[in-house]
């Protein structure tokens, strides 16, 4: 008789199995799945509709859950299959890994061992994976798709992973299997990620190991073009949603949970923060409400306080710098600094007369953007220094240290 794998009482206790998709990786799939019954016997394999020898090399595994889907559908569609048979056998976690290869299977005890610490009350976990994208021998287009979907998935969720593309994770299915999941192929894996923050799931990365194997053993299904055109539409949309209702809707809730007092020293005011962040969130906030980007100051002053982990409503409020009473001075002001640091010098009075030909026009548009954005670092830069001050004074214990 032999002996039981080496984790499936663990597995067994957390009601944990693992789910394997494969479409078309009759070089690695046998191998993977026999790395992963050294572990355990929990494993349910969901079958893309492969055209290669697939069907027989999970005949040798008749023992395991493994449903075939009729057609090529997709890595979404596979990974919802399979998720609804886990939990429809009893199961509340799943761990998918990869059928090409590139996963280690005794990782499956980070997984294991996160989920082990899990307390009565904990906020439900969903475990992503971080390969290490920075490690020699990841490819580079690998590593460039991943920071570009680890910026705009910080951006609209405000939680930060170093890798939002990797498919080895663990999911809460009982969540999982509620969200409303729309995409079908590799963009599934970021829309869940996306709305289980949403639903606040502590989504996070653990580390683990990763093989890019050389050759042809290792098959990616992945299309560099239509992938990356599904993954930025995703994103496109997501911004909306998050800046016009999630965001919205999460800070009005946390505003009847606490009262008005508490949320203004907590959310707008944070005082736990440090004085230079304060400080920064209000200068960030000034810059870009004098800045020349009209119609786009809301959209980037969201970006870029989540791109550098600033307050977004001290930063949104002091955007609101360039209100329709203010709007005239600020041209005016962008346009005489722009004047003087073309070595036009300085010109108090402005009329039509000055904007008869189009080169004057240009050459008076182009002045106007250089002052702005000049005008813009200045005061920043000032009510950073001063806010940092006041700050400062109002709280000692925030001052930086040297």
């Amino acid at each position: 008789m032999s002996a039981a794998p080496i984790f499936q009482s663990r597995f067994d206790s957390l009601q944990c199995c693992v789910v394997i998709p494969t479409y078309n990786n009759e070089r690695t799939l046998a191998s993977v799945i026999q790395n992963v019954l050294v572990y355990t016997n929990n494993i349910i394999i969901i079958n893309d509709g492969s055209i290669d020898d697939t069907i027989h090399i999970l005949e040798q595994f008749s023992q395991l859950t493994i449903c075939h889907k009729p057609s090529n559908q997709g890595k979404g569609s596979v990974l919802k299959k399979g998720f609804q048979l886990a939990e429809s056998a009893g199961y509340k976690y799943a761990i998918t890994l990869d059928s090409d290869g590139q996963h280690y299977a005794d990782d499956l005890d980070v997984f294991l061992s996160e989920l082990e610490k899990k307390k009565i009350g904990d906020r439900e976990m969903l475990l992503v994976g971080d390969r290490n994208m920075n490690q020699i021998g990841i490819p580079d287009k690998s590593s460039t798709g991943n920071k570009f979907s680890n910026f705009w998935y910080l951006v609209v969720t405000g939680n930060q992973l170093h890798d939002t593309q990797s498919g080895y994770r663990l999911y809460p299915l009982e969540i999982v299997n509620k969200i409303p999941l729309y995409t079908k192929k590799f963009e599934f894996e970021i829309e869940v990620i996306v709305k289980a923050v949403w639903r606040k799931v502590d989504v996070r990365n653990i580390p683990i190991k990763v093989l890019y194997q050389e050759g042809e053993e290792r098959v990616s299904h992945f299309r560099p073009f239509m992938d990356i055109v599904r993954i930025v539409l995703l994103y496109m949309w997501f911004v909306l949603v998050s800046f016009l209702y999630i965001h919205p809707r999460n800070k009005y809730q946390d505003f009847k949970d606490k009262g008005f007092k508490k949320f203004w020293n907590e959310d707008v005011l944070k005082n736990q923060e440090p004085a230079h962040k304060k400080a920064a969130a209000i200068a960030l906030g000034v810059f870009v409400g004098i800045s020349p980007f009209w119609g786009l100051h809301t959209l980037l002053v969201f970006i870029l306080a989540a791109s550098f982990k600033l307050n977004k409503v001290i930063a949104f409020l002091f955007s609101n710098i360039s209100i329709p009473p203010l709007i005239p001075i600020i041209i005016y002001a962008s346009y005489q600094v722009g004047y003087v640091l073309t070595g036009h010098g300085f010109k108090w009075e402005l009329s039509l007369s000055d904007f008869d030909s189009s080169t004057e026009i240009l050459e008076s548009l182009w002045q106007y953007i250089i002052g702005s954005m000049a005008l813009a670092a200045f005061t920043a830069l000032t009510l950073w220094i001063v806010f940092y001050f006041l700050f400062s004074m109002t709280n000692p214990k925030q001052v930086i240290k040297p």
